[in-house]
């Protein structure tokens, strides 16, 4: 059994109902024919127990059970808080 787990960052961007927030993360590659850095986006459904995670806060998320159907990440830290 592993105990390495995945850790994700991005901000909130949508309070997804009671103890869920959805969060976008960006990642920089590579394009494999221009050879220029490309952005990549992707969202994912974060569980939030104290429901603590506001918009535009950037949080950082640690991978565990699959807590539903597309739901896969607690919520680790607040690292900073939005402009709202």
């Amino acid at each position: 059994m592993s105990t390495h787990k995945r850790e994700i960052q991005g901000v909130v961007v949508k309070i997804s109902g009671e103890k869920t927030v959805s969060v976008l993360v960006t990642r920089s590659v590579l394009h494999p024919k221009y050879h220029k850095i490309v952005k990549r986006f992707k969202k994912y459904l974060i569980h939030d127990e104290k429901s603590e995670a506001k918009v535009g806060d950037s949080v950082i998320a640690r991978e565990c059970r699959p807590l539903s159907k597309t739901k896969s990440y607690r919520l680790k830290t607040i690292t900073a808080t939005g402009a709202q």
